[in-house]
């Protein structure tokens, strides 16, 4: 018999699903108000309460020059903005009053804003600063402009500290965005092969931007109600450091050399290249262009690897080289130059000087530049088999891509008188080989041209050009550059020989004679070609010519190769007596910098007082002083002929001069005060500041305290220099 009790079980399921369903009908209906009466209120608490995922960009790494100093660093740069929207009514006020207790606020110290604003922007009136400030006011803007364009973080911190911007931003609304910026410590400096200053668009740092730039991480963003709460998910991997070849001292010589014969000449353009022999690397690279509009010259492109142009006599130098290393000829063949004439398959051909050479050898030739005597080398030997003539301009490297990473770079073109079938190729004429030996009917960019000489100062061993050496995080380096061989032997040693000695002759007693300097041997040649690129023909009634000298020095034991090329209009046009003179003073001051002097022959033998010796390396004070046998108080220093710098103050007494070590750390900013420029400068630029000089002398005040504690930011320091 069934337990079951219908009339017992029945009333309970009853009772069970009349307060399911009055469950149920509350939380619809409690749901329904939610969604409608209270619609507002939860909308503004999940405001209150996002959370969203943002990124953290790395820092950008540095470019250092060779010997550590900051070529091209990141600073961040504000943008100053004020919110005048009456947005704040937590407090309890309403709109109304809130504008009117903000409009109090700024008409009591609105012309204390505009002064102060035009005391740090003083290219600005206060009256200006007030009517637009005003304007923004009374338009109630969110996003107005304080300045327009970005400031410095020192600049920013002034402007905060005036009235209402130093509230906090819900009061005040004083608004600063932050974005990043490249600066270079050394301004206009090798800026093209550096890179660009906003985004990585050339040079090193496109080239280099995946090491540079770094890698993002990811933060967790919550906003519980006024506040936002960060949390780090990934941390971001900030960007590699990279050693760059440059050397800013040689960098600036070769500017400066550079620059002064374009002024002096107006020329339209020059560059000037400076390459290490053994490594190829670029010490010193200048690209100039006289602006059209005011006539300053700047660097535009990088014309030392992408201006691809005739080089001009420079190029005889690879002719002769394949002559000698296919043993066609020696240097005492003899050539007639004919009177300085000489016509070939119709086109006549001219020396530069007028009547010729008469019939000398080839080393005269290229000793004296003769365009007939090469052209009929050439044309005697290769007239009837162009291709071998050309494919020995590729083997001896004239012609090689030398694959440089900076992506201004051009490679050469030097045609093929063949086509793939063996065919002559369309553009080749029964002009083009003799016209060719002489460097014109080609296209090649100073920087091969530079390859080129450079391996036969390296006794025919080719390398690549070298921008960069190595990678460096947290003083750990994460990747090397190392040299690079393009060719082992350009041509045989014989041959690399006999070429040492011609080019080293043309200096001696040829057209290079202003790159000759009496302190070591210089070996090169000199190159004079008319322009036709586009903006210049060689119709037009006033030529463009191409001057340039490249070579190496010192020719008994080559260290460094250069290149200077001018482009001018009208004359002179003398490769040699322009660009040639420009090289003697790079390579004049790049020898010089190795000479140690003998600081005893400064000394005055009645000489008794104790000179004023400025602060900076005590190292170098005391050999000087020594040399002069002046005392110094300093038994804590050892003066073992180390080149390294040992940073400190120095005093004067009646005995001789004091000598006190500075202890220096990375947290914290020393005192250079003492200092000349050149070593307060290195000291605070290694510690990540950015410095900036006035006056001339020692330092006589620092805008960052001594002491000051360093924090992640980059700051600015501005050096007083006085007597």
């Amino acid at each position: 018999m069934s337990k079951f009790k219908k009339e017992k079980v029945m009333p309970r399921y009853l009772i069970i699903a009349v307060m399911l369903t009055l469950v149920g009908v509350a939380v619809i209906g409690k749901a329904s108000y939610l969604m409608t009466a209270k619609k507002t209120y939860w909308a503004t608490v999940a405001n209150r309460q996002q959370s969203t995922d943002d990124s953290i960009p790395p820092k950008r790494g540095n470019i250092l020059s060779c010997d550590g100093q900051l070529l091209s660093s990141s600073i961040p740069e504000y943008s100053l903005f004020v919110d005048f929207y009456p947005t704040y009514t937590r407090s309890g006020d309403s709109d109304t009053a809130w504008s009117r207790k903000l409009y109090q606020q700024w008409n009591d110290s609105i012309d204390v804003i505009c002064e102060g604003l035009n005391h740090i922007f003083p290219t600005k009136s206060a009256e200006d600063f007030k009517t637009d400030l005003m304007a923004g006011f009374e338009a109630g803007k969110r996003h107005h402009p304080i300045w327009r364009g970005k400031v410095e973080f020192n600049t920013y911190k002034e402007v905060e500290k005036l009235p209402i911007f130093n509230l906090p931003r819900n009061r005040g609304g004083f608004i600063a965005e932050e974005h990043p910026a490249r600066r270079h410590p050394f301004g206009s400096l090798a800026e093209r092969t550096i890179g660009s200053r906003d985004t990585a668009r050339y040079g090193i740092e496109l080239a280099y931007d995946t090491l540079l730039r770094g890698t993002y991480g990811i933060q967790h963003r919550q906003k519980v109600r006024n506040r936002q709460i960060y949390t780090t998910v990934l941390p971001a991997v900030d960007g590699a450091d990279l050693i760059s070849t440059i050397d800013v001292g040689m960098q600036d010589l070769a500017e400066q050399a550079l620059l002064e014969t374009l002024e002096n000449h107006n020329a339209l353009m020059g560059i000037a290249i400076l390459m290490e022999v053994q490594t190829g690397n670029v010490k010193a690279i200048v690209n100039m262009s006289r602006s059209k509009e005011d006539g300053v010259y700047r660097e535009r492109l990088n014309d030392c690897l992408g201006y691809v142009c005739e080089p001009g006599s420079v190029f005889k130098t690879a002719s002769m080289l394949v002559a000698l290393d296919d043993g066609v000829c020696d240097t005492t063949f003899m050539v007639n130059t004919n009177g300085g004439v000489v016509t070939f398959h119709g086109a006549r051909m001219r020396d530069w000087r007028s009547g010729g050479f008469g019939t000398i050898s080839m080393a005269k030739i290229m000793e004296q530049s003769s365009n007939t005597g090469i052209s009929v080398i050439i044309d005697k030997f290769y007239g009837s088999n162009p291709q071998k003539y050309v494919e020995g301009l590729y083997r001896v490297g004239i012609g090689q891509d030398l694959m440089i990473p900076l992506n201004e770079y051009r490679r050469p073109y030097i045609r093929y008188p063949n086509g793939s079938d063996g065919r002559r190729a369309s553009n080749w004429y029964s002009t083009t080989l003799p016209w060719m030996s002489i460097g014109y009917e080609t296209q090649i960019a100073p920087i091969n041209t530079l390859a080129f000489y450079n391996a036969i100062a390296n006794d025919g061993r080719m390398v690549q050009p070298r921008f960069v050496t190595q990678a460096v995080k947290d003083g750990v380096v994460v990747k090397d550059y190392p040299v690079v061989v393009l060719k082992e032997q350009i041509a045989n040693p014989v041959a690399i020989n006999k070429m040492q000695t011609i080019l080293e002759n043309v200096v001696k007693r040829g057209t290079g004679k202003r790159a000759y300097s009496p302190q070591f041997r210089v070996a090169g040649k000199t190159g004079t070609a008319q322009v036709s690129d586009g903006e210049h023909r060689y119709s037009d009634p006033v030529k463009c010519y191409w001057l340039s000298f490249c070579g190496y020095f010192p020719a008994d034991n080559p260290r460094y190769s250069c290149i200077v090329c001018v482009k001018n209009e009208g004359g002179p046009a003398s490769g040699g007596a322009v660009s040639g003179s420009v090289f003697r003073k790079i390579a004049e001051g790049v020898m010089a910098k190795d000479v140690r002097m003998v600081a005893a022959n400064a000394r005055v033998a009645n000489a008794t007082t104790v000179p004023d010796v400025k602060n900076g390396d005590v190292l170098a004070a005391d050999f000087v002083l020594e040399q002069l046998n002046v005392n110094t108080d300093a038994p804590w220093l050892i003066n073992d002929g180390s080149n390294t710098p040992v940073w400190g103050q120095t005093g004067s007494g009646s005995n001789g001069v004091t000598l006190r070590q500075l202890q220096l750390n990375d947290h914290t900013v020393p005192d250079v005060q003492g200092m000349g420029a050149r070593d307060a400068v290195f000291i605070l630029e290694r510690l990540g500041l950015t410095v900036e000089i006035t006056g001339t002398g020692r330092v006589v005040s620092q805008s960052i305290a001594p002491g000051t504690e360093l924090d992640n930011t980059t700051q600015v320091c501005h050096l007083t220099m006085g007597n």
